[in-house]
């Protein structure tokens, strides 16, 4: 079984108009309401590519409800821990001439909440799967991360993390199964540029050695570069097309890969899954359907 954690969940109103002013009022000429976070993201893919899945996070008053219902009108087993009081996040994304987002804070979350969050981790058993992704609300403690994997440490769960920063590097000491930054967050972690596959390669490496499993760098139009649990590298391109957004993609490309393994236990077949994932949604005006899915999965492999 797969699991995903959002601890930052929202939902995202996404609102469309040609032009966005400061001298009028600005009529939309839709809107649309979607669960958004990282977690929730994979939680979608996986869903769509037929894996099995349960989203577990943090959820406040009537937003967190919706946030929740909108998931299981997905077909994905949401088994969120409720706030005594607050509300789930609302973001604001407004798509016109130009893009503008406007996220809001989080719920207060208390010591007593994550005490019941974390017992739900108590049911994870050895071959599951738990994937940890995005930021957490400033209301957690940064070692939030930490203290997750530290309580299903030594069950036979692979843990994949995709976060930056500290965040990461603090969780490495747990070998989780995947980390997947892209290559900026990559340089940013050890305070350089990297440019050439043999930098992406080089600090990948030096985060396999830190104690990370396997590494995928997801590298935009470049595509993505991943060192295995072997050490051995594989790269993959992109399918050439239109780029609608990049929202989404690399949660999708963890999505894929997560899938494929599920499915082949072979670390090339899941890169080659990811990678599609990650293409098809950059192709799409939301998250990849699996049709789309499928289609630059096959087309990847004719390049």
């Amino acid at each position: 079984m797969v699991y995903t954690v959002t601890l930052n969940p929202a939902l995202d109103y996404v609102m469309q108009l040609p032009r966005l002013t400061t001298e009028d009022i600005n009529r939309a000429d839709s809107a649309k309401i979607f669960s958004g976070g990282k977690g929730t993201n994979v939680s979608i893919i996986l869903k769509r590519l037929g894996i099995p899945n349960a989203a577990l996070g943090f959820a406040a008053g009537f937003t967190g409800k919706r946030f929740v219902e909108l998931l299981e009108e997905d077909g994905i087993d949401a088994d969120f821990t409720f706030l005594s009081s607050g509300e789930t996040r609302i973001n604001v994304k407004i798509k016109a001439d130009v893009e503008l987002d406007v996220n809001a804070e989080g719920p207060a979350i208390t010591e007593e909440d994550i005490s019941s969050f974390l017992c739900k981790l108590d049911k994870l058993k050895e071959g599951d799967t738990l994937v940890l992704a995005g930021s957490i609300p400033k209301t957690l403690p940064s070692d939030i991360y930490e203290r997750i994997l530290a309580r299903i440490d030594g069950r036979g769960v692979r843990c994949v993390v995709d976060a930056t920063g500290e965040l990461l590097l603090k969780v490495l000491k747990y070998k989780p199964f995947l980390v997947k930054p892209n290559h900026h967050e990559l340089g940013e972690l050890f305070g350089v540029v990297t440019k050439t596959d043999a930098e992406v390669e080089r600090y990948a490496r030096r985060l396999k050695e830190m104690g990370a499993v396997n590494v995928l760098v997801s590298r935009g139009k470049d595509g993505a570069l991943l060192v295995d649990e072997n050490g051995q590298v594989s790269k993959i391109g992109i399918v050439p097309g239109k780029i609608v957004s990049s929202s989404g993609c690399g949660d999708s490309m963890v999505a894929g890969f997560v899938a494929g393994y599920e499915t082949s236990r072979d670390c090339t077949e899941a890169l080659h899954l990811g990678a599609a994932c990650g293409n098809a949604t950059a192709f799409s005006e939301g998250l990849a359907d699996a049709q789309s899915i499928r289609d630059n999965y096959d087309k990847l492999k004719l390049i």
